[in-house]
């Protein structure tokens, strides 16, 4: 392909509305263009990088034994009501109704009607295993989109679905699929880690991410560099042990004017956060509770939630709150309250600690646990920090972000047993199939591969992912010399079935560098004053070096190059 006829609007400006450096430099390369907030086209570059990230997923998936089917994107309301994800997926749902007023909705993901066709074309043992898969576009309503593709309200997704007789079927699948997202994102050229997750709309008992570690990730991966152990902070669990043996003071009553939030309290008592509690009014589906965690920990939402067994969880409104404690917001305390309260393993253990009255402009101190009031339940309820221990062998522990682009789950019963998903077993027994999910974010998974790709120039494409492989660039495209020899190699590379880009623009050599660098061709060949005596600039686009070879190593180098880093 010849660059002067290519669709490649590329951009010198940092684009002002994108932040992570993946939308910057696919705005600026010419990979993508925004239509709307949350939605985006593929240029024709972008295309190219997708198709072959598309390619490994289906190389690595047909080896694995999966088989590609492609399921319709507008779905029928009565299957997601069935397994109740019509209510749970709230908002985030793209929901419309057809002309006769029947409940459709775009698919954010497809479990059911991957179960529904297989319900009704499986039948027996014998048909048991399968696995199935699609690449196809999904809809979820962000909220709020950002970070270009990386959460954007249309994208693609590789999304697989087993189906065993039982457990260790199940289990022989998840791991075939682990091993084939392993290599996936290995030939991708990431640097990730798996991590144990929580299982969140999709459901099911166990799941795994694969994680890309990145500063804009909106994930936060915990992990341990002795044992291995690697969670998503949803999951990651707190175990360390926490229980003082202080005698029990007076409780007394405090008046504090305007001292609401916890930095105001600690200059205000001139105590730590850690010694106060912090009483937090949610909303859990229709039931209003409270949740109480020490005043320097963070509420983890996602175990909060698993705990209420609830649909959705959210903080109260300052109305809502003042109507249960009768008091503004930063007051509220356990003490008289008449909902349940949930409070976090450390709070049990804590003495004479700090908490609002329930009254505006007041807080009580030496307070305690059973003697001043009641639990409702203790758990597991806070967010784990770097000086907990590493809840597998209890050394210390890391913490980073990530960005997700796999993630896997066993879900066994759970879409089946509503749906009425079975089989005749040996016996002649009708059994519920057990099922596991499979889900790769392939936009997402480009970003992500940029994010860790790129420099001050732009982008670094990996061998196996990238949108051409070679480019060549005469420096004078005018030069009659040095356009022939550039013509020649790039018809010599396109022979022997390389993707290459010949840059016969009519510019100045550092724009085409420029351009080379920003779109992140592997290789460049430079044809420039030595083309006379046949000689050309061979230079990787990850190095600084650049080496003169002759015209007839071009090929060798080349094929020698993408061996070494093809994925």
């Amino acid at each position: 392909m010849k660059l002067s006829q290519m669709f490649l609007p590329t951009r010198k400006e940092v684009p002002a509305e994108a932040e992570a450096v993946s939308h910057q430099l696919m705005l600026r390369a010419g990979l993508i263009r925004k239509v709307s907030s949350g939605i985006y086209c593929t240029l024709p570059l972008g295309y190219r990088v997708l198709k072959k990230i598309q390619n490994i997923v289906r190389e690595e998936m047909d080896r694995a034994g999966a088989q590609e089917l492609l399921m319709p994107t507008l779905l029928p309301a009565e299957l997601f009501q069935a397994t109740g994800r019509w209510e749970v997926y709230g908002p985030l749902m793209f929901r419309l109704k057809d002309r006769n007023k029947r409940d459709f909705l775009l698919g954010p993901t497809h479990e059911e009607t991957f179960t529904e066709v297989v319900k009704a074309e499986i039948k027996s043992y014998r048909q048991l295993p399968i696995n199935l898969y699609q690449i196809q576009n999904k809809f979820r309503d962000e909220i709020r989109p950002r970070f270009g593709v990386m959460r954007s309200r249309e994208f693609i997704m590789k999304d697989a679905y087993s189906f065993d007789k039982d457990q260790e079927g199940l289990d022989e699948s998840y791991l075939k699929m682990h091993d084939a997202y392993v290599n996936i994102f290995d030939r991708c050229g990431l640097d990730y880690i798996i991590v144990d997750a929580d299982s969140g709309a999709i459901g099911g008992s166990n799941s795994q991410e694969f994680m890309v570690k990145s500063e804009i990730g909106e994930d936060t991966v915990v992990f341990c560099s002795k044992c291995g152990y690697a969670a998503n902070i949803e999951k990651a669990e707190c175990v360390r042990e926490f229980h003082e043996d202080h005698a029990e003071k007076t409780l007394e009553k405090i008046y504090t004017p305007n001292v609401r939030t916890i930095e105001e309290l600690e200059k205000f008592f001139e105590g730590e956060a850690s010694r106060f509690v912090k009483t937090l009014i949610y909303k859990a589906d229709d039931k209003i509770v409270a949740v109480l965690v020490r005043g320097d920990r963070e509420v983890n939402e996602i175990k909060l939630l698993n705990l209420l067994g609830c649909i959705e969880i959210e903080m109260a409104d300052p109305e809502t709150v003042k109507k249960i404690t009768c008091a503004e917001v930063g007051f509220a305390g356990p003490l008289g309250l008449n909902i349940e309260t949930y409070a976090d393993k450390e709070v049990q253990g804590m003495k004479n600690f700090v908490v609002g009255a329930n009254e505006t402009g007041y807080h009580y101190k030496n307070v305690n646990v059973n003697r001043d009031f009641k639990i409702t339940k203790t758990s597991d309820l806070r967010n784990i920090t770097k000086e907990d221990p590493c809840p597998k062998c209890g050394a210390a522990i890391g913490i980073a972000q990530g960005i997700e682009v796999g993630h896997i789950f066993k879900l066994g019963t759970k879409y089946s047993k509503p749906l009425e998903c079975t089989y005749i077993d040996e016996n002649g027994k009708e059994q519920l199939m057990i099922m596991g999910c499979y889900g790769i974010g392939v936009n997402r998974t480009m970003a992500a591969i940029i994010e860790q790709n790129s420099d001050e120039n732009g982008i670094i494409w990996p061998m196996s992912v990238a949108p051409y492989q070679v480019i060549v660039v005469p420096v004078m495209a005018g030069d009659e010399t040095q356009f022939k020899l550039a013509q020649k190699i790039y018809d010599e590379l396109d022979k022997e079935g390389i993707d290459v880009i010949l840059d016969d623009r009519d510019e100045r050599a550092g724009v085409k560098f420029k351009d080379a660098d920003l779109i992140g061709i592997p290789v460049r060949i430079t044809v420039g004053k030595k083309a006379s005596e046949g000689i050309v600039e061979f230079k990787e686009r990850s190095k600084s070096d650049v080496e003169e070879i002759k015209e007839e190593e071009v090929i060798k180098r080349v094929k020698n190059n993408l061996r070494l880093n093809n994925g």
